[in-house]
């Protein structure tokens, strides 16, 4: 069976339940209703003609035309069988003086009346019963005459009738109209979600050649679900994109430092075979591969730090002495700094300088800061390293004298395998920001750019937490 099927079988059966439900409710009372409303107004109608009726019967043994006139009116105006008995004493058995229908009619209500004094009210085989004594006497008082009036409760039965057909049409016109909206709903909703459908197979079949699905604006589920059907076909493209980016990247990243390392193993190979090593020129080829073999370690690090992030290994949390791996740090690249031309300065802080990390995260973070900063900055700069505490934050700020970044730039040098347009040249696969933010994140801390303005260059702050050691 189809969704639309079973939408439209949905909606007409929750209309059919919700009718009876209100069918059972509505009209077993509304019957008794009317029933017990028919036979007050039936009471009081004879009631008010007992006085008329009374004046004319007074002191009299028959029935006069003015009174046989009042009978008949009552019968009119109520429907009903019109009785008048007279008997001193009372002859249950004796026929009525007055009688306005015919066929056989019970007297036990009219006995009661006329024994005990009193209106006698009742229900007999669906017939309403009213026997009035003349005159009203109480006290087991004896009356001259008993007015009886039969009335059929076929008046009540019939308003409920044409209450029930009346519900009958309103409910063939409600399930009417729950098809007819079931079916338009249910046929816009199964559209939507056929063109949902056709476009996750476009997408699967097609990857990111595939084209946008629809925007769909309508604020419900099938909606949220088109929208988020959107949002990840952009996530793929961008993905397939940084992917693409990263293999061209690599290529050429991997091929210049093992194409430099090949070159110089090659002309150190030609002066040995030939006899003629010069060792000026051999001592720079080994430093040139060296340099080489470092950059290649670096874009393996990178490379090996990713995947340990997307792996989700697990970091330590404890105090960590940012002043001491600052200037630990720093003295691993003080002999790069020295060939660089490049002062690294590491001021010392009024005391230590305690955060929560992991002392391995905190030190990497360090070092891509540092490569980065002496990648940029020029021949006689300065790079420096400030530890402090910041309200209640420990902050590390590394600043160089390099070109900056613009400020169009400034969140897209955060993404893994972006780079900024003022590199001048640098290899790179545009990972170590985004290696650095991800750690100082999952440390409960951030690693962001210093506003533009506030110092030469580019400064960058990793902010920690601040936790001492016990």
């Amino acid at each position: 069976m189809s969704l639309r099927t079973r939408l439209l079988l949905s909606l007409v059966g929750t209309s059919a339940i919700t009718l009876l439900a209100l069918a059972l409710a509505l009209l077993p009372p509304l019957q008794s209703r009317l029933r017990d409303e028919a036979r007050d107004a039936l009471e009081q109608t004879v009631l008010a003609s007992r006085p008329t009726l009374e004046a004319e019967l007074r002191g009299k043994r028959g029935v006069s035309p003015k009174a046989g006139d009042l009978l008949q009116r009552l019968a009119e105006r109520t429907d009903a069988r019109v009785l008048l008995y007279r008997g001193v004493p009372f002859d249950a058995s004796a026929a009525a003086l007055v009688d306005t229908g015919s066929g056989g009619t019970s007297r036990d209500d009219v006995l009661r009346a006329w024994t005990e004094g009193l209106t006698n009210s009742s229900q007999l085989d669906g017939t309403l019963r009213i026997a009035v004594p003349i005159p009203a006497t109480g006290d087991r008082g004896i009356p001259d005459w008993v007015l009886a009036v039969r009335q059929s409760e076929a008046q009540a039965t019939r308003a409920v009738s044409v209450v029930r057909q009346a519900f009958v049409a309103a409910a063939v016109i409600s399930f009417a109209i729950a098809a007819v909206l079931g079916f338009l709903l249910s046929g816009t909703l199964v559209r939507r979600l056929r063109r949902l459908r056709s476009t996750a197979i476009t997408l699967a079949t097609e990857g990111i050649d595939a084209p946008a699905p629809p925007h769909d604006p309508a604020p419900d589920e099938v909606g949220d679900l088109g929208r988020a059907l959107r949002t990840m076909h952009e996530g793929i493209v961008r993905q397939e994109e940084a992917r693409r980016a990263f293999v061209a990247t690599a290529s050429h990243e991997l091929r210049t430092p093992i194409t430099s390392i090949q070159g110089n193993l090659e002309l150190l190979a030609e002066d040995l075979d030939e006899g003629s090593l010069d060792a000026a020129d051999a001592r720079k080829q080994v430093s040139g591969a060296q340099e080489q073999l470092r950059r290649l370690a670096n874009l393996a690090t990178e490379l090996l730090d990713v995947s340990r992030l997307d792996a989700g290994v697990t970091l330590r949390s404890e105090p960590v002495d940012l002043s001491e791996i600052a200037r630990a740090v720093a003295a691993e690249f003080a002999q790069r700094a020295v060939e660089a031309g490049v002062l690294i300065e590491v001021p010392e802080p009024r005391g230590s300088v305690w955060a929560e990390g992991d002392p391995g995260a905190v030190a990497r973070i360090v070092r891509i800061l540092l490569d980065n900063g002496l990648r940029f900055s020029p021949r006689g700069g300065l790079l420096q390293v400030t530890v402090e505490y910041a309200g209640d934050r420990a902050r590390m700020t590394v600043s160089d004298d390099g070109p900056g970044v613009p400020v169009s730039e400034r969140e897209q040098i955060f993404h893994r395998f972006r780079r900024g347009s003022t590199t001048g040249g640098e290899g790179g696969f545009g990972l170590g920001l985004a290696i650095g933010r991800e750690l100082a994140r999952r440390m409960g801390g951030e690693l962001a750019l210093v506003p533009e303005g506030l110092t030469r260059g580019a400064t960058f702050a990793l902010t920690l937490p601040i936790q001492l050691p016990e």
